[in-house]
C-alpha cells in the first residue's frame, strides 16, 4: 500500500519485506482502489532485493521487525494488518496516506 499511496504523490518508491508473501493482499489492492489508486504491477519484494542508495529516505512500517542491514531513517511503528478485517486495511492505508501526505509538505 505504500509503494503505491507514495508513487501517488508522486514519489519514486518501492516496499519489500523480510518475508514477502507470493502475492499483494486483496484487501491492499481494495482499499487501494477504494482511492482510484492502481497496485498493477506491483508484487511482493524482499528487503535483500531493494537497492538502499536509491533513497533518499528509507521508512520502516514497524510491525514489530528490526532490519540490522538496512538503513532505516524512520519508523513508523503501525500495525501489520495481514490477516485482518477490511477496516484494518484502511486504517492502515489512512494512517500511511496521511504521514506520506506531511512528508510532501
Amino acid at each position: 500500500m505504500a509503494e503505491a499511496l507514495a508513487k501517488d504523490l508522486g514519489h519514486y518508491s518501492e516496499s519489500a519485506g523480510t518475508h514477502p508473501g507470493e502475492r499483494v493482499a486483496e484487501n491492499a489492492i481494495s482499499v487501494i482502489e477504494e482511492l482510484g489508486i492502481s497496485m498493477e504491477g506491483q508484487f511482493p519484494k524482499s528487503i535483500g532485493d531493494i537497492d538502499e542508495s536509491r533513497f533518499d529516505l528509507i521508512i520502516s512500517m514497524g510491525c514489530g521487525v528490526e532490519c540490522p542491514n538496512l538503513p532505516i531513517d524512520e519508523d513508523w511503528g503501525l500495525d501489520d494488518p495481514v490477516g485482518g478485517s477490511i477496516e484494518a486495511y484502511r486504517k492502515t492505508r489512512d494512517i500511511i496516506r496521511s504521514r506520506l501526505s506531511d512528508l510532501s509538505n
